[in-house]
């Protein structure tokens, strides 16, 4: 087993737990989910795998490495679930704490590689089968379980009370109005058009977004709403760290709400995650075939919008930008054309990445990888290196980012790698340039 710099990371969630593990519990687990919880679907990835080694040039973590091996997809797919599946699950808790860090920290499961399979096997997939196996182990970095914890505690990511998220909303309705004097962000309005979804970290560490939304919701006479109780964050980390019956709960609760407010439709804000999570992978834990209530993600609203002329444009934006293509939308949902088509209707001055659309690298911090917190935060953006010099290349000084996670994981590449960029929502763009119909100005 090659020893590489990350080895000797210490993380209390790997290195406690895997003192607690006994030959039995492992295989118990291993079982549970080779045979209960995957049983088909695993088997043909498994099976059909001919090792070719193809998918490695679609890895970022292995183009910023050197292209070391090591880091390729099939080995990281070799070393973890291929070892279990060999040997029915008989592994010690040191193999156990190996393949955590691998299927944790060196794979933001972005589907990336599965682009390149020429049979198409889902790589993530089978990364996060393994991450299943270590979640119901225990062994999941200490961070990264706080988040889950905090979904199973406070029905959010980052433990916000329910009057400190009603007070956040308060709060910025109030500096909205500073601009709009009749803005408002509408609580528990039953048989509203739209009900608008965040993640946790917008209350948190970004409330001014909230403020965005409702100036722009004001702009377009938008029939809108938000919940008052649990239920308005849609983040849900528990689906990266394999804890997915958490997962499922955030979700039901989440449709549950939208449900109870009798909404047409919800709006996802500005992350990838999220919406994966919503759309995708939580539904298909509960059984559901599709979710209950129509969703659309901020890209294609701001698209509507733009197209429709409902948002009219006062002044392009005047900075040059790029753009970074979140894996789970442009990737997962191809909203590339749409995110380009808003981003040229708000700004004077676009240069594209390459490779883009769903192509385009990926931020290394989605997948849960950025939830794995400090102590891995430099392995992480080693990963990164193809990233930075894509982003470098574009001579841009603004990176446009419509997902928190590409947002933060970017800004943690700009600074280790010293680009001297700065990062935007489109949102934030937005507000800055669309017109404002003269009998809504403050």
């Amino acid at each position: 087993m090659k020893e590489t710099p990350e080895s000797q990371v210490k993380d209390p969630g790997l290195d406690d737990a895997v003192k607690k593990l006994t030959p039995e519990k492992i295989q118990r687990a291993v079982q549970r989910v080779l045979t209960k919880e995957c049983a088909a679907r695993l088997k043909v990835y498994v099976d059909t795998c001919a090792h070719c080694g193809l998918c490695a040039e679609a890895c970022h973590t292995y183009l910023s490495r050197d292209k070391d091996p090591m880091f390729s997809p099939v080995a990281k797919v070799k070393n973890t679930l291929w070892e279990l599946v060999k040997r029915k699950g008989n592994v010690d808790g040191e193999a156990i704490r190996h393949m955590a860090r691998i299927a944790f920290t060196e794979c933001g499961a972005c589907r990336r590689c599965s682009m390149y399979c020429p049979f198409g096997i889902d790589i993530a997939y089978l990364i996060m089968v393994v991450r299943r196996i270590c979640s119901l182990l225990g062994v999941v970095p200490q961070y990264l379980q706080d988040t889950t914890n905090s979904h199973a505690a406070t029905n959010n990511q980052m433990w916000v009370h329910q009057d400190e998220w009603i007070d956040t909303l308060q709060w910025q309705e109030e500096e909205a109005q500073f601009e709009i004097p009749t803005c408002r962000i509408p609580l528990e309005k039953e048989g509203a058009d739209v009900m608008y979804s965040v993640i946790a970290p917008e209350p948190k560490i970004l409330a001014q977004l909230l403020g965005n939304m409702a100036q722009i919701f004001t702009v377009v006479g938008e029939d809108w709403t938000m919940p008052a109780t649990d239920g308005w964050d849609n983040s849900n980390m528990a689906m990266y760290s394999g804890d997915f019956e958490i997962m499922g709960r955030v979700e039901r609760l989440h449709w549950e709400t939208a449900a109870r407010l009798k909404v047409k439709k919800i709006v996802m804000g500005e992350c990838g995650h999220a919406f994966r999570g919503a759309v995708y992978d939580g539904p298909r834990w509960l059984g559901w075939q599709f979710p209950p209530i129509p969703m659309v993600h901020a890209i294609e609203y701001y698209y509507d919008l733009l197209k429709s002329g409902r948002i009219k444009v006062r002044e392009k934006y005047k900075e040059h930008v790029t753009v970074q293509d979140p894996c789970n939308i442009v990737r997962g949902r191809g909203l590339g054309d749409k995110l380009r088509y808003v981003i040229n209707a708000l700004c004077e001055n676009f240069t594209d990445v390459h490779p883009r659309y769903e192509h385009n690298y990926c931020c290394m911090a989605g997948g849960g990888t950025i939830n794995c917190g400090p102590p891995w935060k430099r392995s992480r953006m080693v990963s990164n290196k193809v990233k930075a010099e894509q982003l470098k290349a574009t001579g841009a000084d603004i990176i446009i980012t419509p997902c928190h996670n590409c947002h933060s994981g970017i800004e943690d590449i700009i600074g280790f790698y010293k680009l001297g960029m700065h990062v935007k929502f489109i949102s934030e763009i937005m507000v800055e340039v669309m017109e404002i119909p003269e009998e809504l100005k403050a």
